[in-house]
């Protein structure tokens, strides 16, 4: 039970699919600034940005662009980062700068990059999923039958830690990987009840207290 890493690396949301490439246009969340970009993967790309992507980025204004293969990605993205080269702007100060995601900003743009990327999907025969929150919903679903196993057994080693362990030893990853999976699961929609055991919706509901009571 003193060995979290073997539970953190299980990423219960995570399901990579190579082959395909998705083209992202990224607002964010109160904000004027967009983020586009290429990934095999929107899921772990986002969360690289900031573990509460969910939260800084506005996911019923974003979209993806599913293309065919990583070139013809990158032709998207490029057609994308050429139409505003005036409007570059640097990442907010909240993004990760260790996970790339400190270039193709944009300011003022959150009025035509919509139209426009719609126009070059439409151009290429490719699909468009938006808003990304719909997206995002249906990803999640799928990997929803994981979800009860994988939460319980955090639970069980974050309740370990807090019965067996003084606060500073603790761990605190296990909590915080758990709280922003199911808190994603959330903002994009979906109901956790019947998902999760009735424990660990209650660790949920109650912010993470232990014992479970609040």
């Amino acid at each position: 039970m003193n060995e979290p890493d073997a539970y953190l690396n299980l990423d219960v949301l995570h399901e990579p699919r190579r082959g395909r490439t998705f083209v992202y246009v990224l607002p964010s969340m109160g904000e004027d600034l967009t983020k586009v970009g290429f990934t095999h993967d929107p899921v772990q790309r986002f969360r690289s940005f900031h573990p509460r992507f969910f939260a800084l980025f506005d996911l019923e204004q974003g979209m993806l662009i599913e293309t065919r293969a990583l070139r013809d990605a990158r032709r998207v993205e490029r057609l994308l980062i050429e139409r505003w080269p005036e409007h570059r702007a640097s990442a907010p100060l909240l993004v990760s700068e260790a996970a790339g995601g400190h270039t193709e900003w944009f300011r003022g743009i959150a009025g035509e990059v919509g139209a426009f990327a719609g126009r070059i999907a439409e151009r290429y025969g490719y699909d468009v999923h938006a808003p990304l929150r719909a997206w995002f919903h249906h990803r999640f679903t799928e990997r929803a039958d994981a979800l009860y196993e994988w939460s319980s057994r955090l639970l069980d080693l974050i309740e370990w830690q807090a019965l067996n362990l003084p606060v500073q030893a603790r761990d605190a990853r296990p909590a915080k990987v758990l709280a922003d999976t199911l808190d994603a699961c959330k903002a994009v929609g979906i109901d956790l009840s019947g998902l999760v055991s009735p424990s660990v919706l209650e660790w949920h509901e109650c912010g993470g207290t232990i014992p479970r009571r609040c």
